[in-house]
C-alpha cells in the first residue's frame, strides 16, 4: 500500500491548483483522476475562461480575485507561456442594472477611476456594439482571458508522476483516508475531494445542497471579422433582463466569437453532457447577439456543454458567498470544494492554496463566506 500525507481527488482546475500548492510547499502529497488534459468532460475542460478582477456577484472576491491573479502570473512567468491575455471587460444593462452598478461600485471601491461610459461612448470604441441609449456600461481593465488548456497542461507537467491516472474510491478512516484505484491501494493522512459535478455523489449529505446546471456554449461566425478580434472587442457581460444575461469572448482563437447564457441551465446529473447543444439552447444567444453585438452575430459554427455546480444562497449568515464550499467535512479527515466551473475558475491559485491550508494547517479556517456552517444541516 502506498502512502502519502495528502491525496488530491479530481484534477481540474482547483484540484490541480492544491496538488500544485502542496508539492511546491513539500507536502507528501499524491493527485487522482483518469481524465486527462483535453478531455471534453470536466468542468474545467474547454480553452478558455473569463478573469475579472471586480465581481458584481460578491465584493469579497477583489482581494481574492487580487491574490489568483499574482498566482496566475508567477505560473505564467515560470513557464513562460500565456496564461492570462490582458483585456477589458465591458458589462452593460438595462438602466438600474444591479449587474452593472456593482461592478461598478466594486472598481471605485479600489480607488479606481470611475469606469462608467455611455452606450454611445462604447460603442464608437468598440464598433462590434450597437448598445441602446439609456443603458447602464462600465468597461473594467483589470479583466483577461484565462487561457485553462494552457493551465491544465503545465499543472499536469508539474505534477509528474504524482498523478495517478485512474478513477479513485475513497473510504474515511478515523486515521486518515483509504484509497483504491483498479490497480492500487493508497492511504493518504487527508483528501480533498475536488470532484466538480461528482462530488454530491461522492458525499450525498452535500448533494442535497449543489444544482447542477447544463450550460450550452456555442462559437458563431461574425458578420464583422474585423470589428471582433482581440484588441478590437472586449469580454462581455450583457443583462438585457432578469435571468437574460449573456457573456462572450473576442475571436482569439480564428474560431468564432465565444458565446453562451451566463445565467443557469436545466438541472441536470453529473453524467448528463449529452446530447450536443443546440440552436435553440443557443438562440437567446444569437438573439443578444444580434441585437446588442451586431458585429459578432452569425451563424453558429460549433457548441460545446458545461456542467456547472452551483451552490445555494446559505440560509444561516447569509453573506454572499453563494458560489463556493471550501471546507473540512465533519467528523472526518476530508476537505471538500466545490465551485461554480465557470465562475470559479479564475480563482483557482487563491482556492488551491486555502485547500493545500485546509488539509494540513489545523490551525487554518476558510473564509465564513466559504463554510459549511453556514448551512443548518452543517
Amino acid at each position: 500500500m502506498r502512502k502519502c500525507d495528502v491525496a488530491v481527488i479530481g484534477l481540474g482546475l482547483m484540484g490541480s491548483a492544491a496538488l500544485d500548492a502542496l508539492l511546491d510547499s513539500g507536502v507528501d502529497a499524491l493527485g487522482f483522476d483518469p481524465v486527462g488534459p483535453g478531455s471534453n468532460r470536466g468542468s474545467s475542460h474547454g480553452s478558455c475562461r473569463i478573469f475579472r478582477r471586480f465581481n458584481f456577484e460578491n465584493s469579497n472576491y477583489t482581494a481574492l480575485s487580487d491574490e489568483a491573479h499574482a498566482g496566475w502570473m508567477r505560473l505564467q512567468n515560470d513557464h513562460g507561456k500565456t496564461i492570462l491575455t490582458p483585456t477589458p471587460v465591458l458589462e452593460a444593462g438595462l438602466p438600474g442594472s444591479r449587474m452593472v452598478a456593482a461592478s461598478r461600485a466594486a472598481t471605485i471601491g479600489k480607488g479606481l477611476p470611475d469606469p462608467v461610459l455611455t452606450p454611445a461612448e462604447a460603442n464608437r470604441r468598440f464598433p462590434a456594439f450597437d448598445l441602446p441609449d439609456g443603458w447602464d456600461v462600465v468597461v473594467q481593465d483589470g479583466g483577461a482571458i484565462l487561457r485553462t488548456e494552457v493551465v491544465m497542461e503545465i499543472m499536469r507537467a508539474r505534477a509528474g508522476d504524482r498523478v495517478i491516472t485512474e478513477a479513485a474510491q475513497f473510504e474515511p478512516r478515523q486515521d486518515g483516508v483509504s484509497i483504491r484505484t483498479a490497480n492500487d491501494a493508497f492511504f493518504a493522512e487527508r483528501a480533498i475531494l475536488a470532484l466538480g459535478p461528482w462530488l454530491g455523489r461522492a458525499l450525498p449529505k452535500l448533494g442535497s445542497l449543489l444544482r447542477i446546471t447544463r450550460q450550452a456554449v456555442g462559437w458563431f461566425r461574425p458578420a464583422r471579422p474585423a470589428s471582433v478580434e482581440l484588441g478590437r472587442l472586449p469580454i462581455f457581460i450583457l443583462e438585457r433582463g432578469p435571468n437574460d444575461v449573456v457573456y462572450g469572448f473576442p475571436n482569439f482563437e480564428s474560431r468564432g466569437v465565444k458565446a453562451a447564457p451566463h445565467n443557469h441551465g436545466p438541472a441536470v446529473g453529473p453524467d448528463d453532457w449529452d446530447p450536443p447543444a443546440t440552436d435553440r439552447e443557443l438562440g437567446p444567444v444569437s438573439e443578444a447577439l444580434a441585437t446588442l453585438v451586431p458585429g459578432a452575430a452569425g451563424p453558429i459554427v460549433d457548441r460545446d456543454i458545461c456542467l456547472y455546480t452551483n451552490t445555494p444562497a446559505a440560509d444561516r449568515r447569509p453573506d454572499q458567498g453563494e458560489e463556493f464550499i471550501i471546507d473540512r467535512w465533519p467528523d472526518t479527515r476530508l476537505v471538500v470544494c466545490s465551485a461554480c466551473s465557470g465562475h470559479g475558475a479564475k480563482f483557482a491559485p487563491a482556492i488551491g492554496q486555502r485547500l493545500a491550508r485546509l488539509a494540513t494547517d489545523p490551525t487554518f479556517e476558510a473564509e465564513p463566506f466559504f463554510r459549511l456552517s453556514r448551512y443548518s444541516a452543517f
